[in-house]
């Protein structure tokens, strides 16, 4: 499996159902269950970070759009950086 920060939202979640697949299958041995446990629980991780991401820019897209939109020279709405911190993570 790739590094987990490389892979898209798409690809994450795709090996997500996966993982439930075999571990559904009740065919796997005990440390196999756990290695996959381990990745499945990354890879949620990493899911949730990308869906959190993906909400704050629209949430910020949306505000612009409601006040002054900025575009830029190439005419699309323009996006500020940001890292989740815990006021982003607030309802």
């Amino acid at each position: 499996m790739s590094q987990p920060e490389t892979l898209t939202f798409e690809k994450a979640f795709s090996r997500l159902e996966e993982i439930l697949e075999k571990m559904n299958s009740g065919a796997l041995a005990l440390d196999e269950s756990i290695r996959l446990y381990e990745e499945a629980d990354q890879l949620i991780q990493l899911c949730n970070k990308r869906l959190s991401q993906a909400e704050t820019k629209i949430e910020m897209l949306v505000k612009n759009r409601e006040g002054n939109l900025e575009l830029s020279e190439a005419g699309t709405p323009m996006t500020e950086s940001f890292s989740p911190s815990s006021s982003a993570l607030q309802g």
